[in-house]
């Protein structure tokens, strides 16, 4: 079992990604019920995506010998419609590269290479993420 720090870390990061799973699919349903069907479509998929994560975190956690936890979700923010989808989503892609890059460093300073590993390409995502989500909100 790693320390309770790593699990924190760990559970925080899964508390994010069950968020965004949310987020990302509240706006595929707003998107669906305003009749913009490629919306929707783009929003669920980046919803199966985060979940993904999700899934990767909860395996990391499990081999820790830690059960999953990640508490309660924020509520998901649908702003006025699918003009404020891409502001959302970069705020919250913005948290994730915080959050991972915190996470990482304090994986390195425990020496545990296999959360510092899952850390660093769940980081790599999501900057890649917050770098799309502002060309979307910039185009």
């Amino acid at each position: 079992m790693s320390d309770n720090r790593t699990i924190g870390w760990l559970n925080r990061a899964l508390q994010h990604e069950f968020g965004a799973v949310q987020q990302y699919l509240a706006q595929s349903v707003l998107a669906r019920l305003l009749g913009d069907a490629e919306g929707a479509e783009r929003w669920r998929d980046e919803a199966l995506e985060e979940l993904a994560h999700a899934e990767r975190l909860m395996e990391r956690l499990i081999q820790l010998g830690a059960a999953p936890s990640a508490g309660a979700l924020p509520p998901a923010r649908l702003g006025r419609g699918p003009q404020d989808f891409d502001g959302i989503v970069h705020a919250m892609e913005w948290q994730a590269v915080r959050l991972y890059q915190d996470a990482a460093e304090h994986a390195q300073r425990m020496r545990d290479e296999g959360t510092h590993a899952l850390m660093q390409e769940l980081l790599q995502a999501e900057v890649q993420h917050f770098r799309n989500a502002g060309r979307e909100r910039i185009a």
